[in-house]
């Protein structure tokens, strides 16, 4: 509230003038405080650190995850040994509608996979040296909130019957049961005016949903319904290294605050007005801005002869 407020109505216009109880930002622009460095002594080891931090642009939020699966193409055959998808429709309509979608939103938590290099110890003379003869990859499980129609898992229940008959309980072809699945890390860059971006991500090759786990009810809680899947995939890469050759990561900041000024001529002169009447002059300006004829068509975002951007006092 201020201390001394009136106004006065001229020319069409509400003029008005207050005498504020605080002063303490009418000169924003020239505080010293923003002529500070940000943080402590960058060559210090607390300052590396935080550097180190700044650079990565904050840690990876385990809750920060988005899982895409992806249907395999499943088998058009006689009525009697369907598999999976009796037609492609029916693959299209799983793949598209809005089931897939909740799926992958309801994965409540999921593990990038490992790899690990199978080694043999030979000995010539000395300690002996490991070598890697293989690498290996381990099964993967995820956890599915389900609704309670189990749309979740009916979904990859029909993945799963793509591989065989429950009827005549014959096996399907490999390629048309597998599929890829993609798994990133998702975060966010100061470059880019975006929340959720990829900041790392896998893809699962010829990946398969090997076990659908039984799903428990009780009278004891009234927990939300969940269930897990373990899939079974033949190898995964890294997207960035593997796949686009090319990451894009944070880099370090030091820069020092700064605070934007208005932009335009006018805008600039009343920047300059004292802070008692900076008000009145913007309220006024931007009236006019809107009733001008180009004004009034561009909603006040031009204003001839100059292009003024709304001004924030």
């Amino acid at each position: 509230m201020a201390i001394l407020r009136g106004g006065k109505r001229i020319g069409g216009f509400d003029i008005r003038i207050g005498l504020p109880r605080d002063r303490s930002l009418d000169d924003v622009q020239s505080d010293p405080r923003l002529r500070q460095k940000a943080g402590g002594n960058p060559e210090s080891t607390i300052g590396r650190f935080q550097s180190m931090v700044n650079e990565a642009e904050g840690f990876q939020r385990k809750a920060r995850f988005y899982v895409n699966f992806t249907l395999p193409n499943g088998v058009s055959g006689d009525d009697e040994e369907i598999q999976g998808f009796s037609t492609q429709s029916q693959l299209r309509a799983m793949n598209q509608d809005q089931n897939k979608r909740r799926v992958q939103a309801f994965c409540s938590e999921i593990s990038m996979p490992a790899r690990e290099g199978a080694q043999k110890e030979i000995r010539h003379n000395g300690p002996v040296r490991k070598f890697v003869y293989d690498h290996t990859y381990s099964d993967i499980t995820a956890t599915f909130y389900t609704d309670k129609f189990m749309r979740e898992r009916t979904f990859f229940e029909m993945w799963q019957k793509a591989a065989f008959s429950n009827s005549t309980h014959n096996m399907n072809y490999y390629n048309d049961y597998v599929a890829p699945l993609d798994i990133f890390a998702l975060g966010q860059f100061a470059s880019r005016q975006e929340r959720d971006d990829i900041t790392y991500g896998v893809r699962l090759f010829e990946c398969y949903p090997k076990t659908i786990s039984e799903v428990q009810f009780s009278h004891e809680a009234n927990a939300i319904q969940t269930f897990t899947v373990t899939f079974s995939y033949r190898y995964w890469v890294n997207f960035f290294l593997d796949r686009a050759g090319q990451v894009d990561v944070g880099q370090s900041d030091f820069k020092q605050p700064t605070v934007k000024r208005a932009g335009g001529i006018f805008g600039g002169l009343i920047s300059k007005l004292p802070p008692e009447i900076r008000r009145a002059g913007r309220d006024v300006l931007n009236e006019l801005r809107r009733k001008a004829p180009i004004g009034r068509i561009t909603g006040g975002r031009v204003f001839p002869p100059f292009k003024i951007p709304p001004l924030n006092i």
